[in-house]
């Protein structure tokens, strides 16, 4: 019985070893070749008057977002009513420059106020981040507070 105990013992430190090994010099964190922001969004709305809930997504050199990959986001609200629910890559409000090659997406959605009170613009954002080595799907939750007066 010892004997099978020292056995799960070393199998569960291999295990802790493999799943802690430091990753390789070429593997990159893919959540390190972009940056998400909410900045624009309003976060103070009368009641009847609209807001605008704005996110985007600024890809890092030699990063990109997926032009065939799925691109979603799904926007929610509290005390608010969003425009629209949910948004694809033909819903991004960003296009390409002449001579670039990818565009950043970037979201502005709509939202009328309610009720007075404090609410949330709620969104789920999933995409693909790519560079010459990999491609890897990327899931963002976020929560802006909205205060309706």
């Amino acid at each position: 019985m010892s004997h099978i105990r020292s056995l799960t013992s070393v199998a569960a430190l291999l295990v802790a070893c493999v799943w802690s090994a430091p990753a390789s010099a070429d593997e990159v964190d893919p959540a390190s070749l972009y940056d998400v922001s909410t900045d624009g969004s309003s976060t103070q709305v009368k009641t009847g008057e609209k807001g605008m809930f704005v996110l985007s997504v600024k890809t890092k050199p030699g990063a990109h977002v997926s032009e065939e990959a799925p691109l979603k986001l799904e926007v929610k609200g509290t005390q608010v009513a969003v425009s629209k629910e949910k948004l694809g890559r033909e819903d991004s409000v960003a296009k390409k420059a002449a001579g670039q090659e990818f565009a950043d997406p970037r979201f502005e959605v709509p939202f009328s106020a309610t009720a007075a009170g404090k609410g949330t613009v709620d969104a789920k954002l999933v995409f693909f981040i790519c560079t010459e080595k990999i491609c890897a799907r990327q899931q963002k939750t976020f929560s802006v507070p909205v205060e309706v007066l």
